[in-house]
């Protein structure tokens, strides 16, 4: 009797060792669980964080993995980063007309998504010694700031590659310690390089244009490529032409020098006038 005893003590025993253990593991699983995903949502937060800025326009660095593929030399590798409504759009203008689209995403994939293919821009740069060219310039969306992501590039001879860049130490055009885009030159008289983005492309600017300060306000003078634009529309005010003979020509209010001024401009060379959407940005020479 004793014997039968001590074997169901026995066996009490090694169950409450068993569901002991048992527990312990479901705990620890538990707990591992509870930090696996407390890590998750750090790292989301923080990818959020990263991706929030406010809506404005602001400068930032355009960083690639290719000594091919990068901003123009006349832009110091910089670029103009645009939220709008918590959207991010970066323009940057290349080296050349050597790379004529961008794909968001892998080489491979590119050919299945043509629709999806960025269009280039035609920008004007000026060089250093005043000499200008004209470059592509592409519009990339940014899903978020300070960030490696794909982009695919095509060039002239129809082959895609992969590239990894980011867009990065992104600082307010104006307000946040840009002082040269915050500076007015005094009263007088200078010349200053334009640079045109927007439209179909197809559209340009005099470079360099006319700029006139009086009274700490500055004036452009803007003359189109075309003598089919009537009007230009500028924080809601309508400007109209100068001239009546050759292209179009506007003088036009300045808010801020190397800071991306938002403009419409309404042409009539279709059968009917369509008002489109432009930047210009002002950098004295």
């Amino acid at each position: 009797m004793k014997r039968v005893f001590s074997c169901v003590v026995a066996a009490s025993l090694a169950l409450s060792l068993l569901v002991g253990c048992g527990a312990s593991s479901t705990a620890s699983s538990a707990a591992s669980s509870a930090a696996s995903s407390e890590a998750a949502s750090s790292v989301t937060s923080s990818a959020a964080e990263t991706a929030a800025l406010p809506d404005g326009v602001y400068t930032a660095e355009f960083d690639t993995d290719s000594s091919m593929f990068h901003a123009n030399e006349a832009v110091d590798g910089m670029g103009t980063l645009t939220v709008e409504n918590g959207t991010m759009t970066f323009h940057v203008s290349l080296q050349s007309q050597k790379i004529v689209n961008l794909y968001l995403g892998m080489a491979a994939d590119a050919p299945d998504h043509e629709d999806e293919w960025l269009q280039p821009t035609i920008d004007t740069v000026i060089y250093s010694d005043g000499t200008s060219d004209e470059v592509y310039g592409f519009d990339i969306p940014v899903a978020a700031v300070d960030t490696d992501f794909q982009l695919a590039i095509l060039g002239t001879k129809g082959t895609w590659y992969d590239h990894v860049v980011s867009v990065s130490n992104a600082v307010p055009a104006v307000d946040g310690g840009d002082a040269a885009a915050a500076e007015v030159p005094a009263d007088g008289t200078y010349t200053c390089a334009v640079t045109l983005e927007g439209g179909s492309g197809r559209a340009a600017v005099d470079s360099p244009a006319a700029l006139t300060v009086v009274d700490g306000a500055m004036t452009a003078t803007i003359v189109w490529s075309s003598p089919n634009y009537d009007y230009m529309l500028i924080d809601g005010e309508k400007y109209l032409p100068t001239n009546t003979e050759g292209n179009s020509t506007f003088e036009i209010p300045v808010a801020a020098l190397d800071t991306a001024l938002a403009v419409t401009a309404d042409t009539v060379a279709m059968s009917t006038p369509h008002e489109i959407e432009y930047t210009l940005t002002f950098t004295l020479n």
